[in-house]
């Protein structure tokens, strides 16, 4: 090993180097890793995907919340179009959101989510959700974008999540940069108008 021959300060001096190196690479693993962990786990809220539900509905139904916001530096509205529904444990729910773009731009926007309590994370399961894809807005326009569910019957076999009644969704829009196809759009549009002015 490289260490072992060498001799006083450049002995200290390497290993330092190395001890760097490695803490300098777990830190660029760090957010991956650990965003893979929630999404596995379930932990801070983070819900699961599934392709479909599963072939068990219980007799217990929980109450499902809908929250809605906006990024500070996001224009658009955006609200829940109920505020809550009840369903059976292990049934599929169908919920939708609105967005709409009040001002004279095309915005894009992705979607941030979370659960509450952080205990139901693991078992709230989405199947389609317009967080999965960035959603593009015409100036002025009014969308209904829908979010299919289920909790996983698996949450009355938790310790702590046996005895959840209620789960939140939240959904943050925040702002992105258009699409490559809708800003090359956007850009004659901006030209002719600097030209008119």
């Amino acid at each position: 090993m490289i260490f072992a021959r060498l001799q006083g300060k450049n002995r200290t001096l390497a290993l330092t180097v190395g001890v760097v190196i490695v803490m300098a690479s777990l830190s660029f693993a760090a957010v991956p890793f650990y965003n893979w962990f929630c999404r596995v786990t379930g932990y801070g809220g983070t819900p699961q995907v599934a392709a479909v539900a599963p072939d068990t509905i219980l007799d217990q139904t929980v109450k499902i919340r809908f929250d809605a916001t906006v990024d500070a530096g996001m224009p658009w509205l955006f609200k829940p179009v109920e505020r809550s529904m009840d369903i059976r444990i292990g049934d599929t729910g169908l919920a939708f959101y609105e967005a709409h773009n009040p001002t004279d731009r095309v915005i894009a926007g992705t979607a941030a989510f979370n659960v509450f309590p952080d205990t139901a994370g693991g078992y709230f399961t989405k199947i389609e959700c317009f967080c999965f894809t960035e959603q593009v807005l015409q100036p002025g326009e009014t969308v209904q974008m829908p979010v299919t569910f289920f909790v996983d019957p698996a949450i009355i076999d938790d310790p702590d999540g046996k005895f959840v009644r209620e789960i939140t969704l939240s959904y943050t829009f925040y702002e992105t940069p258009l699409p490559e196809d809708q800003a090359a759009l956007e850009q004659p549009a901006a030209d002719d108008a600097a030209a008119v002015n």
